[in-house]
């Protein structure tokens, strides 16, 4: 029988960024594990500071409004990087529907040629406007977050096969776009 207020077998899996299992896992521990990884994955998302900043902020706050059966679940991971991306998806709807939103990019220091580095940026700006938002999710969290299509899907709240399908299609969308940009 586990000890009062120990954690269970099954919920140390549920946080994968935290390698020693405290006996009870608070929240702010929870915050300070996940949350660098959700604002990076959201302003790639995104492409906006502001954006990812907020969404952030939303989704750890309905987190902490659930911590108690959040904690409880078996990827508490998971479901904030549900909440996030639901969250995300309802704003990208919201801002179609009101007007074309812009993309803003972080300011980089650019030892070359400024020039050329603010055409690189507006060319890939351009070509990630093209995807929608359930494909640039997937390449955001499968490929550039490093997390394989299982894991993926576990966070994106769909199946792996569609992770793979929507990644598929990323691709394509963003060759053809780098391509016509290149002519």
């Amino acid at each position: 029988m586990d000890e009062p207020g120990a954690l269970s077998r099954g919920t140390a899996a549920s946080v994968p960024a935290l390698r020693e299992v405290p006996e009870e896992l608070s929240f702010e521990m929870f915050f300070e594990a996940e949350r660098r990884q959700l604002f990076r994955a959201l302003y790639l998302i995104t492409g906006s500071t502001l954006d990812a900043e907020e969404l952030t902020q939303d989704a750890f706050l309905k987190v902490w409004e659930r911590w108690d059966r959040v904690q409880a679940m078996e990827s508490a991971t998971g479901y904030l990087y549900r909440v996030a991306l639901n969250a995300s998806r309802s704003r990208y709807r919201r801002l179609l529907l009101s007007a074309k939103h812009a993309f803003t990019t972080a300011d980089v220091d650019i030892v070359d040629d400024p020039y050329r580095a603010a055409d690189d940026r507006d060319a890939v700006e351009r070509a990630l406007r093209r995807l929608t938002p359930r494909q640039r999710a997937a390449l955001v969290v499968s490929e550039l977050l490093d997390l394989g299509s299982e894991r993926a899907a576990e966070l994106l709240g769909i199946r792996p096969s569609t992770v793979r399908n929507q990644v598929a299609k990323a691709h394509a969308t963003l060759r053809t776009a780098m391509e016509s940009d290149d002519e």
